[in-house]
């Protein structure tokens, strides 16, 4: 069942929801938490749907932000909220409300989220998309429990990584975090299985993929051992290799779905690690409220381990007048060879 309403308020919203759980006749509350997700119109579908989805497993009231842009200044002057409230089959196992914000109501959105949160049930902010650098001081990051980003969707992923570090708060986490999860179980496994110690490390991944940093990093702060980065053509994560007294330990994955774990000693084997959807990505973090100890390490160590391997830097612009000058000596030397050419064409 869906009902939209048009220059709303958040009154009408909380009464649209009740009429709408007695029209498919559920009039109790069965959600567990919030689901705040603030995205643009671009991205509001997948995000709803990965939401949506993950909601079989976290029943929940989802509220979906969308700050739309004002083209002229009119526009912008003129405050309105429309809401789209779904419940039934079209929200999954909670309830939804797509909320538009226009105007200045849009610079106040946690006014307009703060009535529609559940009672006495915690909430999470994600942001799909364009999250703030410091989530925590996000006026709807503050309602929040839990802060949930993904580097991987940032312009620079590796130094969207050390601004998070820098502005890490407790209960912040990342999707790039969570997507390392099965590696990080694989690896923690085989170590397991042997008595050796490690010597040094190589995590292969494709370039600008903030998963492969991250678990360069765990390895680093856990092992407290070199951890070399090299690049592949991906996708995603496709090897780690570990150096130990004992011999090689390989954990490659060349598809993206099978890899094969290699111990010295033992006969290989293939282990499922497939890459995940937002789905299942978003439905782990739910499943954890409390602050990621781990992720904080690991994104602590990598600051400063990225500061020792620092981007090369951009060239600087020239300026007309230091082009000019550069250029003036060459000028100056074909202009003397232009007779000697001359001469020798006579």
């Amino acid at each position: 069942m869906k009902i939209d309403l048009t220059g709303t308020t958040a009154g009408a919203i909380n009464k649209a929801l009740v009429q709408g759980r007695r029209a498919i006749g559920t009039p109790a509350v069965g959600m567990v938490l919030t689901l705040v997700i603030v995205t643009d119109e671009e991205n509001a579908y997948d995000a709803l749907k990965a939401a949506n989805d993950a909601s079989r497993e976290h029943p929940s009231r989802t509220l979906v932000v969308i700050k739309r842009v004002s083209r002229s200044p009119r526009d912008r002057t003129t405050s309105r909220l429309d809401a789209e409230v779904r419940v039934g089959a079209e929200a999954g196992t909670g309830e939804t409300v797509v909320l538009r914000l226009y105007g200045e109501v849009a610079d106040h959105a946690d006014s307009v989220v703060l009535p529609l949160l559940l009672p006495d049930a915690p909430v999470v902010v994600w942001w799909p998309v364009n999250a703030p650098l410091d989530p925590a001081k996000d006026p709807l990051g503050a309602l929040a429990q839990r802060r949930v980003t993904d580097t991987y969707a940032a312009e620079q992923p590796v130094r969207e990584l050390s601004a998070r570090a820098d502005a890490y708060t407790p209960g912040d986490t990342d999707l790039s975090w969570t997507r390392i999860t099965p590696w990080r179980s694989m690896l923690a496994a085989a170590l397991d299985q042997v008595v050796c110690d490690v010597k040094a490390v190589e995590v292969e991944g494709e370039e600008f993929n903030p998963s492969c940093e991250l678990l360069a990093m765990w390895l680093a702060d856990r092992l407290d051992v070199p951890v070399k980065r090299s690049l592949s053509s991906g996708p995603g994560l496709t090897a780690v290799r570990m150096d130990t007294n004992c011999g090689a330990i390989v954990l490659d994955r060349a598809d993206g779905s099978l890899a094969n774990l290699a111990i010295e000693g033992q006969p290989a084997r293939a282990v499922a690690l497939k890459r995940r959807d937002t789905a299942e990505l978003i439905a782990e973090e739910l499943r954890r409220l409390d602050p990621d100890d781990t992720y904080a390490s690991a994104l602590r160590y990598g600051v400063d381990r990225l500061a020792s391997g620092a981007e090369p830097a951009a060239p600087e612009p020239v300026t007309e007048p230091e082009a000019q000058a550069a250029e003036a000596p060459a000028k100056k030397a074909a202009a003397k060879k232009a007779p000697a050419k001359k001469a020798a064409a006579k």
